[in-house]
């Protein structure tokens, strides 16, 4: 309980939160300026509510693994539409890099387009509010966070900086949640 009404009082008149999220709690709000369809756009987490989301963290644009499970994410995104389900991207670049990154072909080391939003957390509040930011490099470690339509968070993984997150397994855990949210726990 001190440690919710602490984040509270703390979030709500500092801007800082003590608490790292936690399974089964609402996901720590957030809000920035994103790469949409090539456009920038400011998105929040209210924007998905009623859906589910799956907001991964990544290091840095323009850097050897992030490309392919961006580009990843991004072939399989008509896969998580049709179980009800948004993906975002964030790292702590600006989103001007994002769109320098999109634009830039993938032959060169680019993107190329992409399919979902790429958020920047240039202040590096929202890799801190998911507690995986690495003060000391000023990047994030590779989160990957399933956030139910109500904004609960009901999954957390957490990758050292080299090693990606696999799409399939993504798509098997959201499926494996709404498999139980519809027909409850030990029921087939």
């Amino acid at each position: 309980m001190y440690c919710i009404l602490s984040e509270l009082i703390l979030d709500n008149f500092l801007g800082v939160q003590l608490c790292s999220p936690r399974v089964q709690q609402p996901a720590p709000d957030f809000r920035g300026m994103a790469v949409v369809n090539q456009e920038f756009k400011e998105i929040r987490l209210a924007d998905y509510k009623g859906k589910y989301l799956v907001l991964f963290f990544y290091p840095l644009d323009f850097t050897f693994v992030c490309p392919t499970e961006i580009i990843a994410f991004s072939e399989r995104i008509q896969d998580f539409k049709a179980i009800n389900t948004e993906i975002v991207g964030v790292s702590t670049d600006s989103h001007f890099s994002h769109l320098g990154w999109i634009n830039t072909p993938r032959k060169a080391g680019g993107l190329g387009p992409i399919t979902y939003p790429l958020l920047s957390d240039f202040s590096k509040k929202i890799a801190r509010d998911y507690d995986i930011l690495v003060e000391e490099d000023g990047v994030a470690l590779r989160g990957l966070f399933i956030i139910n339509p109500k904004g609960i968070l009901i999954q957390i993984t957490v990758n050292d900086l080299p090693v990606g997150r696999s799409v399939d397994e993504t798509l098997r855990l959201v499926k494996a949640f709404q498999f139980v949210e519809k027909h409850g726990e030990g029921k087939s």
